[in-house]
């Protein structure tokens, strides 16, 4: 995974700052995400994954499938992707543009995990309490997870807050065998 990441590192902050440059952060925001549903396609990734296929033919084929909804700029970074058959690395080009645009605009992005659905209010409360921790913005994307049995997991950027029953109970078998 780390691997991927660091792959992917001077792709995406290079895209970014072409998309800065344009003053077109959310077209290539929203651009990016087409191009990502489209590269995530089974088929296509079987096709990406083929040492038949060469990598003209593939750029021919993506382009085609995109079709007018990418602009010109999108089509060479696609181009170059697939060049340097670097395509596979698309989902974390975009994750990290993705990231750079929120920290851009000021805004974190925090993955909740709890052990129960939580209400709108509950997001927003969490929401509003993780603003003032941090002095920014936040965006909570919620998932559930019963193996916590209770409480919550917050991760914001590399900071993780583990306030679940689960981490409890690890923490103290960790104790107790010291």
């Amino acid at each position: 995974m780390a691997e991927i990441a660091t792959v992917a590192r001077p792709y995406a902050e290079a895209v970014f700052r072409l998309a800065k440059e344009a003053n077109a952060v959310n077209v290539w925001s929203d651009q990016l995400g087409y191009v990502q549903v489209v590269a995530s396609d089974a088929e296509m990734q079987r096709l990406s994954n083929d040492p038949k296929v060469e990598a003209a033919q593939l750029v021919e084929l993506f382009l085609g499938v995109l079709g007018k909804e990418v602009d010109a700029s999108i089509a060479n970074f696609i181009t170059l992707l697939i060049e340097n058959n670097r395509i596979d690395v698309l989902p974390e080009i975009v994750h990290q543009f993705e990231a750079l645009k929120a920290k851009e605009g000021g805004v974190l992005d925090a993955q909740v995990t709890s052990a129960y659905p939580m209400t709108a209010e509950q997001i927003a409360e969490l929401s509003v309490r993780l603003e003032k921790k941090f002095n920014r913005k936040v965006s909570a994307t919620v998932s559930v997870d019963p193996a916590l049995i209770g409480g919550m997991i917050v991760a914001v950027g590399d900071e993780v807050y583990d306030a679940s029953v689960r981490g409890k109970l690890q923490g103290m078998a960790y104790a107790l065998k010291r």
